[in-house]
């Protein structure tokens, strides 16, 4: 890492305030700061609120153990609008409100103290679902990087809605359901498995002015930087890279390690499974969890419970308090937790990777969020999908119907069954399906490994990025 910080690039990093965006968000600061950027990253009062109450010993800067590290970056917070105490998962329109109206504020005040500074920033790299970004970075001659933590087949989607509007798939109120073969880079995709939100009637939401803003605001990037793998994407991302620079660089990992962290993510307080999981065979536990932020209805949890105790096989669930909501106390049924303790351990919340590359864990059931299935993949673990929200229902088509590394938990639109949830599981587990999806899962294994390498081509995709970045900020220096 290069000593002399006055010559060094400076970025500002604004990551989307949510669990699955502020991980991959910190990895690549890291990963910039490793190749000779400095970087300042902005956090909210809330994330960050939520960082230090579940790990008490992170103070006021999350970065302090990468700096001592040797990398450059540095940390500022900042408020999304709310206070810190306001539930936003109860109050999720608010809060999605605050972000579209009030954040940006905030961002430009910090950035105008940045351009003053001793060391003045010359790019903006911000989450893609951020509004602002484009007109910030125009206002104060900045260039912006726009940051896609999720498949490039999602950004895609988005990112031609002109064209689901035109023929009638998206935006009105008796939406086409015939096959979408139109989108540059996608030969096929469904209705059902469009985003949630591009699958909806009603498109006058909070939400929905968020997705049109920030897609009409990435069009004015200089860059696009994704969290996906060339090779296992490459048609999508190939029609893409006609647009604009698009750089797929994935998966964004810790520079520290897989399974270490040198920076606080989370923001729950983890449980260390390891102990529980060291005295069961290996591969004979189903790993269970639907992420940091949807929710489940109770009825649903109560089968997919029952089902998953019918299967019999071992399991460990992360569940979160507010799976079901905020203010619901008991998500499970009581007969579940009667019976639980024979094969299973329920925890709030744990270190997940650490848990999927475990060699007793064989299985995944998971709600297909993006960090999710990099990080299964990673350890050769097939999923059982059970998309909820957004992304999930496209990244679901990926993970079955492109990959052939998961199966459904149920088919299009059917209700969940504690039944089909039990049969589901062990096709998971054992026996020849569950042979096929080891060895696809091991593939794509080999491809995401392959990316990383020195040669590979997501580290390929970084440092064209990165030279570019320098030699734009060098002639403008000059």
């Amino acid at each position: 890492m290069e000593n002399n910080t006055q010559r060094k690039p400076h970025a500002l990093l604004v990551s989307y305030p949510l669990q699955g965006h502020v991980i991959p968000s910190i990895n690549l600061a890291m990963a910039i700061a490793a190749k000779g950027f400095t970087i300042t990253y902005v956090n909210t009062q809330s994330i960050h609120h939520q960082t230090a109450k579940a790990q008490p010993g992170v103070g006021d800067d999350i970065f302090v153990g990468a700096r001592e590290s040797g990398f450059d970056i540095h940390y500022e917070v900042i408020s999304d609008g709310l206070p810190v105490g306001f539930d936003r998962s109860l109050n999720h329109d608010q809060f999605m409100a605050s972000l579209l109206h009030v954040l940006s504020a905030h961002v430009e005040e910090l950035v105008v103290k940045m351009i003053q500074s001793d060391h003045p920033i010359s790019c903006i790299i911000a989450d893609t679902f951020f509004v602002w970004p484009s007109a910030i970075a125009k206002k104060y001659g900045l260039i912006y990087v726009s940051f896609w933590t999720e498949p490039a087949l999602v950004f895609t989607v988005y990112y031609h809605l002109d064209l689901l509007r035109k023929h009638g798939h998206f935006g009105t109120y008796d939406n086409r359901e015939d096959t979408i073969n139109y989108i540059p880079g996608v030969p096929t995709i469904e209705p059902t498995d469009l985003p949630s939100y591009l699958q909806e009637n009603d498109t006058s939401t909070v939400c929905h002015q968020i997705i049109f803003k920030a897609f009409g605001d990435a069009k004015g990037a200089d860059y696009v930087l994704c969290n996906t793998v060339q090779e296992l994407e490459s048609e999508t991302i190939s029609a893409l890279q006609v647009n604009k620079p698009f750089y797929p660089i994935g998966p964004i990992f810790s520079s520290s390690g897989f399974s270490k962290r040198i920076v606080a993510a989370s923001l729950w307080s983890e449980s260390n499974c390891a102990e529980w999981l060291d005295a069961k065979p290996p591969g004979s536990v189903l790993y269970v969890s639907f992420g940091s932020y949807a929710h489940v209805s109770k009825r649903d949890l109560a089968e997919i419970a029952m089902g998953v105790l019918h299967s019999e096989v071992n399991f460990i669930w992360v569940l979160r308090p507010d799976i079901v909501s905020s203010d619901e106390k008991e998500p499970l049924p009581s007969e579940f937790w009667e019976e639980c303790e024979k094969k299973g351990k329920v925890v709030p919340w744990c270190q997940q990777n650490a848990v999927l590359s475990h060699p007793s864990v064989g299985g995944f059931l998971t709600h297909c969020g993006w960090n999710s299935i990099m990080e299964s993949v990673w350890c050769g673990i097939p999923l059982l999908c059970f998309p909820l929200l957004t992304d999930q229902f496209t990244n679901r088509k990926l993970v079955v119907d492109d990959l052939k590394i998961g199966l459904n938990l149920i088919g299009q639109r059917r209700m969940v069954t504690r039944e089909e949830v039990s049969i589901k599981i062990k096709d998971l587990m054992s026996g020849k399906l569950s042979d096929d999806l080891r060895k696809e899962v091991k593939q794509v294994k080999y491809a995401c490994q392959n990316a990383l390498n020195a040669d590979g081509s997501s580290q390929r995709n970084l440092d064209l990025f990165i030279n570019d970045v320098k030699n734009r900020v060098q002639s403008r220096q000059h």
